[in-house]
């Protein structure tokens, strides 16, 4: 090996082991005690235990992890990187976007790890993924940004837009554990890997996390708009399109209404395709829930339909979605 290439292997690990030392004090292993989901004739005392990781986000203790991590929890521990054992409380989680956060009280101010902005990340810049596989504590594992605005669905059902693709190795137990750049910065919250493949990992992007911890920690909650029907995503043929001048060649047909919902409200019928809201297409059912995600609750929403071949607009007015089971 040249002394050239010694110096570009030096200069690497120098970076790793300086976003180590700085981030890794503020990721957590996280306990989970979750009360198991039996039949009526099984009477199993256990409880089922699990781990995942999070990182502290404030110095008083507000934690981030994935929701899957804690969705269910009956009891909730953390582990500091120092090896304090420490209780801690859901405030709130988002099975759509697969965050939550949690609350440690400690005494002394705790280590922090800072957001950066995602926007910047670039397909084939190094990242940094820190966690807790199979419980061992603050892993630290590299790659690359492999890809940028994935989508991934969430265990709710929801899709999640914008996804960041890695190829720095996660094991279970790293969920929840940051993603960060060469700046020491957390740019995303991992959240899943594909098995059996390798070197196929996800993280929700920052610049997302940092706008659903915010509903989190004031609310409790992320308020989406909900309509109240059950739909599927609908083809035309190019000719129909045409002729009725859609933007595009597909729709969602309402299957099925809930009664006395914002859909039946507004008169919306089963067989009804929705097209459009405004001028915003909406060609699949996904397309349906970032528009309600996106649109304030409670406010007036224009819908363009078609019924029985011909078009209409209808007014409905969402109402918040209850809450995930």
């Amino acid at each position: 090996m040249s002394d050239k290439e010694r110096a570009v292997l030096d200069s690497f690990s120098q970076s790793v082991i300086g976003v180590a030392k700085k981030v890794g004090p503020a990721v957590v292993n996280i306990r989970v005690t979750q009360e198991a989901r039996r039949s009526p004739w099984d009477f199993t005392p256990e409880d089922i235990t699990g781990n995942g990781s999070g990182f502290i986000i404030s110095s008083d203790g507000f934690v981030v992890t994935n929701s899957h991590v804690v969705h269910r929890a009956k009891n909730l521990e953390i582990v500091l990187s120092d090896g304090r054992h420490l209780s801690a409380q859901k405030i709130g989680e988002d099975p759509p976007t697969d965050l939550a956060v949690l609350k440690v009280e400690a005494t002394g101010l705790l280590p922090v790890a800072e957001f950066g902005d995602s926007n910047t990340l670039q397909a084939g810049q190094l990242v940094i993924a820190i966690g807790n596989p199979y419980g061992f504590q603050s892993t630290v594992t590299t790659g690359v940004v492999s890809a940028l605005g994935r989508s991934l669905r969430s265990q709710s059902g929801r899709l999640i837009e914008h996804i960041i693709q890695t190829d720095a190795a996660l094991n279970p137990g790293s969920s929840g554990g940051p993603l960060v750049n060469s700046q020491s910065e957390v740019v995303g919250i991992n959240t899943a890997i594909i098995f059996p493949a390798q070197g196929l990992c996800f993280a929700i992007p920052s610049n997302t996390a940092r706008f659903v911890i915010g509903q989190l920690i004031l609310h409790g909650k992320v308020s989406r708009g909900y309509l109240g029907i059950g739909g599927q995503k609908w083809n035309f043929e190019k000719a129909i399109a045409r002729r009725l001048a859609l933007k595009s060649e597909s729709g969602v047909l309402v299957i099925q209404i809930v009664p006395n919902s914002p859909a039946q409200d507004g008169g919306i019928r089963p067989r009804d395709v929705i097209v459009s809201s405004d001028d915003t297409p909406i060609s699949s059912v996904d397309d349906l829930h970032r528009l309600l995600s996106e649109k304030p609750v409670g406010k007036e929403l224009s819908l363009t339909l078609l019924r029985a071949g011909r078009r209409m607009n209808i007014k409905v007015r969402p109402t918040e979605a209850p809450p995930e089971s």
